[in-house]
């Protein structure tokens, strides 16, 4: 049980969480206390603190049939590779975190409105945290990489616009662009396989295409270097781990 005068918020509160958790666990769909919920847990840049990984494990215990419980559990755990200072916090949910992992499987096999969330929130359980951060519904997305070869900086866009690799000039738009290489579900491997497998179970065609081009191959517009976008991206941005 947690000794919440020594558990501070975002706002360096020690009263407010526990009282608004007890509030949400009612029974009664308390939007007020949802909202102050996700101030004092969530702060502005990404920011979560020790009372956030504490009321993890209730969050949880509502998720499965509020889906207030369910995004806010979520969004904790996709920032949880921050600098927040509570990694023994976070280490003591292992357990929350498994059974979070199991519960959004399966509202996935749902198809939700909130089927990009949940994936997202999915990734974060599997310590994905880059792409729990970036990953979009690729009807827009843009994802910046260095070439390995020349070091230019190189714009991969996934998008009902077009699936190319490009120079951006910020005067005449992306140029030089390549066709992107999608992986072939037989090709990937890794986290790219496994995503990929979740959206075909799930039927989402625009998803699993998405991900097949972002961990395929892409040629650098300017040196003709072909390299794999998510290698690159992943080497650039993914968290390190305290």
């Amino acid at each position: 049980m947690a000794n919440w005068a020594d558990v501070y918020d975002c706002h360096f509160d020690t009263d407010r969480v526990p009282v608004l958790l007890e509030r949400v666990e009612g029974g009664e769909d308390d939007a007020d206390a949802w909202e102050e919920l996700g101030y004092r847990l969530i702060l502005e840049h990404d920011l979560v603190s020790a009372a956030s990984f504490v009321a993890l494990p209730r969050l949880v215990r509502l998720a499965s049939g509020n889906a207030s419980a369910r995004r806010l559990a979520g969004e904790i755990l996709e920032r949880a590779a921050g600098q927040h200072g509570c990694d023994d916090l976070f280490v003591d949910c292992a357990d929350a975190v498994s059974e979070f992992r199991e519960l959004l499987d399966r509202h996935l096999r749902s198809r939700p409105a909130d089927y990009l969330a949940t994936f997202r929130a999915l990734l974060a359980t599997e310590e994905q945290f880059h792409w729990a951060a970036v990953l979009g519904d690729f009807t827009d997305d843009f994802y910046l990489v260095d070439c390995p070869h020349c070091a230019v900086e190189v714009t991969i866009a996934i998008g009902g616009y077009g699936r190319y690799s490009a120079v951006r000039d910020w005067n005449l738009g992306d140029v030089n662009r390549r066709d992107l290489r999608p992986g072939s579900p037989d090709d990937l491997s890794g986290i790219g396989r496994w995503m990929h497998g979740i959206a075909v179970r799930d039927g989402k065609d625009l998803l699993s295409d998405g991900i097949a081009h972002l961990f395929g191959d892409a040629e650098c517009p300017t040196c003709a270097c072909v390299f794999n976008v998510a290698n690159e991206y992943t080497f650039a941005n993914r968290p390190v781990l305290r």
